[in-house]
């Protein structure tokens, strides 16, 4: 994001931890609520970029998704635009939001909405998997099936089993870092659960596969949230100071792709992990956590877990802050519109709006959303670097 810079002049997100709601309801609730944020009229809004992942498979909408749930949102002369990148749709739309500001296109929207509990387990676990290739899909049914029933909770158990192997990492460390992004979500009244839990209750709740149990792992989230951005500033807005992507081929380990990508988001904002107040990222389980924050660099590899242990990673802890909003595992993960709802966590630190899991001054947030995966590699990467102005 070299020259100007684009401004996050509004957020919303709904509470996370509802299924009755439909999900033209809360597309709605979060476009009004972020457009009032921002002071902007919903007739003002020049283009809207739409993320969802799973309706089509869900809720039979395959095309059109903005267009249809957003039907009587007053967005009169918005162009809509859709975004389906798997579980990083969110930073998808906030990449190319930003991008729009820039190039002249006024006040955009960047709006990310997710209606996964329709009571068809086995759909949304489809849904979910429609991230993957279809022929790397059959190959890891083949190799990677579980009782769970997901087979990216079992890719995900494999890098678990690398962690203990290769870096030192325990269960025990799994576990402190649900119990911290647990007590974070307990003071965030939108997150999914928002009960503190013990390192014995993770560690005894029911096993997923390998050595990932229950409350270790991400769930089914209903959920939306929006960001409107505007390469003009309210007074106070966030600065998005670094916006990167990146896409694998197979042709790297997720873990180093997104190594990769953090080197990218820390040389375009000219500052590196050292410098960073908070950061919410993309725990799909709490093993995974300790991995990126080493791939992203913020510890050398083996020593996030025993940091957490510390307490050094949560909210007044001394360090870096990680997933103050509860992160996936604690406020939830709605596919579509994760990556949207990081930065408003990170937008509401920076201003100073987050109560009790406060950072104190902080300054400098990150959203770091991955989705998809291909062939080992990661199908998308979004990290975006924030500033208080």
């Amino acid at each position: 994001m070299m020259g100007r810079s684009a401004y996050i002049n509004g957020t919303s997100i709904t509470p996370m931890n509802r299924r009755d709601r439909t999900i033209e309801d809360m597309a709605h609730q979060v476009v009004a609520e972020a457009l009032l944020d921002a002071g902007v009229a919903a007739d003002a809004v020049d283009l809207v970029i739409f993320s969802n992942a799973t309706a089509g498979r869900l809720l039979d909408q395959g095309c059109i998704r903005g267009q249809s749930f957003l039907q009587k949102a007053g967005l009169r002369h918005a162009g809509i635009i859709n975004v389906d990148n798997s579980c990083a749709g969110g930073s998808s739309a906030l990449h190319l939001a930003s991008l729009a500001a820039l190039g002249g296109s006024g006040t955009v929207l960047a709006v990310g909405v997710e209606k996964m509990w329709t009571g068809d387990r086995a759909a949304t676990l489809a849904g979910i998997e429609d991230g993957v290739p279809l022929a790397d899909r059959i190959r890891m049914h083949q190799e990677l099936e579980n009782p769970s029933g997901s087979v990216l909770m079992g890719l995900n158990a494999t890098w678990t089993i690398d962690q203990m192997r290769e870096r030192g990492a325990t269960p025990e460390q799994f576990a402190a870092v649900v119990v911290k992004s647990r007590r974070h979500a307990a003071h965030n009244p939108d997150a999914q659960y928002q009960s503190e839990v013990t390192i014995d209750d993770v560690l005894n709740s029911a096993p997923i596969t390998g050595p990932l149990t229950r409350l270790m792992c991400s769930s089914f989230t209903d959920g939306a949230a929006a960001a409107v951005i505007s390469a003009t500033p309210r007074s106070g807005a966030p600065r998005i100071r670094a916006s990167v992507v990146r896409s694998g081929n197979g042709d790297l380990d997720y873990h180093d792709r997104l190594a990769e990508t953090g080197a990218a988001a820390w040389e375009q904002a000219g500052l590196g992990p050292d410098e960073i107040d908070l950061i919410e990222l993309h725990d799909a389980t709490s093993a995974e956590e300790l991995y990126a924050l080493e791939s992203l660099g913020f510890f050398a590899p083996g020593d996030a877990g025993p940091a957490t242990m510390a307490g050094k990673t949560a909210a007044g802890g001394g360090g870096v802050a990680v997933n103050t909003s509860g992160g996936l595992v604690g406020r939830g993960h709605p596919l579509g519109a994760t990556g949207i709802a990081q930065v408003v966590e990170v937008t509401r630190q920076l201003h100073g709006q987050a109560g009790g899991r406060q950072v104190p001054e902080a300054r400098i947030g990150v959203a770091a959303n991955t989705g998809g995966m291909i062939w080992g590699d990661a199908a998308f990467i979004g990290i975006h670097v924030i500033e208080s102005s």
